[in-house]
């Protein structure tokens, strides 16, 4: 069931929410990653806005282990892997040692030279091997820029049906996203009609909170996923403002200098698809203007048939 509250843009009122539902950033990185701030910082943001956090770090699980150690503080274990395509994927588990299986058999084995490499496993292949675990796996903003989100023309239409019939859900507002991208992943969450979370997707303690998910159940890790799988929460938040943006892709840049080779094969592979899938377009609407002005019967000769 889905209503129009259910995905609410506007800036969170946390006092409020905390009252009566349990809250949560569900997308934020570390100094793991390519996050700015230590977990010690993390989790004191995290004390004093009253809402729970997921360390989703770039294939890697150090932070999400480390903040389960805060036991005044409600922690999601989680991790957003960087697949093949270069496209991303957020899987939420249910307790750390699930968490750290997946991560040791089904990451570790495929990992490239730098965390912020992209893994050697298709999209699908990483769902599949998220299946055999008990989690919940959300596609990060399927619309965006570039090549991260899954909405993108690496994936057939075909191909994107079948994956969305494999994950659980989306991320529909992500604060790091612009506006017109947020507002496609909400209309692709409604329609698809599964579990639908937004996040800060932070890179420093400013952004946490800026968009929250939430919902009316203990505040457990459990009974908050089970709320999410069964789509029972609520999602609510607003991007941060383009000067915080520069900000955050700035220090997104620094951590990726070291993955900067694995960066401009992606681009370029991206880049030469964007070429052909152009030039397909173009040659398309030729032959359509061309069999529009020209006798149906030259049609044959004129294309050599």
């Amino acid at each position: 069931m889905y209503s129009s509250d259910l995905v609410q843009f506007q800036k969170p009122d946390l006092c409020h929410l905390n009252s009566d539902h349990t809250v949560v950033d569900m997308h934020f990185h570390s100094t793991y990653s390519d996050g700015l701030n230590r977990i010690d910082k993390i989790a004191n943001q995290a004390r004093r806005l009253g809402i729970g956090i997921a360390i989703t770090d770039h294939n890697e699980i150090r932070g999400a282990l480390e903040i389960d150690q805060y036991e005044d503080i409600l922690s999601i274990p989680g991790i957003e892997l960087t697949v093949a395509e270069g496209s991303h994927l957020l899987v939420y588990f249910y307790n750390t040692q699930d968490l750290q299986r997946f991560y040791e058999n089904e990451v570790v084995p495929f990992k490239g030279c730098g965390v912020m490499t992209s893994l050697n496993l298709t999209m699908a292949d990483a769902i599949e091997r998220a299946q055999r675990y008990r989690c919940v796996i959300i596609f990060a903003h399927p619309y965006c820029a570039m090549f991260t989100g899954v909405c993108n023309i690496q994936f057939s239409d075909s191909q994107r049906q079948e994956l969305f019939q494999m994950a659980d859900g989306v991320e529909v507002i992500n604060a790091n996203n612009l506006n017109k991208w947020n507002l496609k992943c909400t209309v692709l969450g409604f329609n698809l009609g599964r579990s639908m979370v937004g996040g800060s997707d932070g890179h420093t303690v400013n952004h946490m909170g800026q968009v929250v998910t939430y919902a009316k159940c203990p505040k457990t890790r459990h009974a908050f996923l089970d709320a999410v799988a069964s789509r029972s929460n609520q999602v609510m938040g607003k991007e941060i403002t383009l000067l915080r943006k520069v900000t955050s892709n700035s220090l997104k840049l620094r951590s990726n200098l070291n993955n900067c080779h694995d960066l401009l094969e992606k681009n370029i592979r991206y880049g030469k698809k964007i070429i052909d899938f152009k030039s397909r377009a173009i040659r398309a609407s030729i032959r359509r203007s061309i069999e529009t002005h020209i006798k149906p019967q030259r049609l044959k000769s004129y294309f050599g048939m």
